[in-house]
């Protein structure tokens, strides 16, 4: 934080960033604990820091916010927005404070400037949701909220970012940090975010961040972040490099460590991990992504896991195997 400060303390002096991020989404997933966050902006001037450390924080295990728009630097609203959530407010009541306790000097303490997401667990590890757009936030603006996400924008093209971002989201099975990766590519396309239209790409910089339940915080599972790019360069397509490379770095980390088989089967396959592997769960997907077994949670005392397939049509599918050092997947076929 010390190096972003450093970069950040001649911003200061002119107090904002006028609309510092044009679209996020901040969410939770009730399975796991994990909270992330993943955004994107067509601004100038922020370098090779991005708005990864200006526009989000997550409490790990508890939920995370996204403040946006009209924003002053260090993010104040965003830091008592955190403060509040510390504090045990939900969501709704955590906007509420804002609204009436604005910080920030930019448009005079207006909160009409100012755009929020949040989503957090309550006590019961239910997940909650809220957002907040000002009227005076640029157009096109929006903030949409489902079970589990917040998703919301300002400066944009139109309507159309929202929506794929959304439908996106909840289209996408798969880890928390696919979903977000997902949405954010649903907004990959010119001019998402109005002002990168004439250099024909959706943005100028971008982020996808996930904490696992027990991380630290200022440490988290997954931390990958896209600074300014030139113009005419798309930040969503690099990022998307940069998340495909983690994944398979992770997954061929888990995978050498596990043996499935026989491969094809019948009625039965058996996954085998080594002693040094711990698994937590198992999923089976099909061939288009739709989930088709129940989460399969694992004893921790064995090495050697019976799974019955006899229900699955013949045809090929892909055990997801969900472990506290990563995750890999593991083709099979049904005979």
């Amino acid at each position: 934080m010390t190096r972003l400060y450093t970069f950040l303390l001649s911003i200061m002096l002119f107090g904002a960033v006028s609309a510092q991020d044009t679209f996020s989404i901040i969410a939770v997933d009730p399975t796991t604990g994990e909270v992330g966050s993943a955004g994107a902006s067509c601004v100038t001037g922020v370098g090779s820091q991005g708005i990864i450390d200006i526009i989000t924080d997550i409490i790990p295990g508890r939920g995370g916010v996204n403040s946006q728009a009209y924003v002053c630097i260090p993010n104040v609203n965003l830091q008592n927005a955190i403060i509040r959530m510390e504090m045990g407010d939900s969501p709704t009541e955590i906007i509420d404070w804002l609204i009436a306790n604005d910080a920030c000097g930019s448009q005079n303490f207006d909160p009409a400037f100012r755009q929020y997401g949040i989503a957090d667990f309550d006590g019961n590890g239910d997940p909650r949701t809220a957002g907040f757009t000002g009227n005076m936030t640029d157009d096109y603006k929006e903030d949409r909220q489902g079970a589990t996400f917040s998703v919301q924008g300002n400066i944009l093209l139109n309507q159309t970012v929202i929506d794929n971002m959304e439908n996106n989201f909840n289209n996408t099975t798969g880890t928390l940090a696919d979903k977000l990766m997902a949405a954010l590519q649903g907004a990959n396309f010119p001019g998402a975010d109005q002002r990168c239209l004439s250099a024909g790409t959706s943005s100028t910089t971008a982020y996808l961040l996930v904490y696992k339940e027990d991380d630290l915080p200022g440490e988290p599972y997954l931390r990958l972040n896209v600074g300014q790019q030139p113009s005419g360069t798309e930040p969503i397509d690099i990022l998307q490099d940069l998340y495909d490379n983690f994944l398979a770095v992770e997954d061929n980390q888990v995978k050498e460590r596990l043996q499935l088989y026989p491969n094809p089967a019948n009625d039965i396959i058996f996954i085998e991990r080594q002693a040094s592997l711990t698994i937590d769960s198992l999923e089976i997907f099909d061939v288009n992504g739709k989930k088709v077994s129940e989460t399969i949670s694992m004893d921790t005392s064995k090495l050697q896991y019976e799974i019955n397939i006899n229900n699955l049509q013949s045809g090929i599918y892909f055990l997801r195997v969900h472990s506290p050092e990563g995750n890999a997947t593991l083709k099979f076929v049904k005979n």
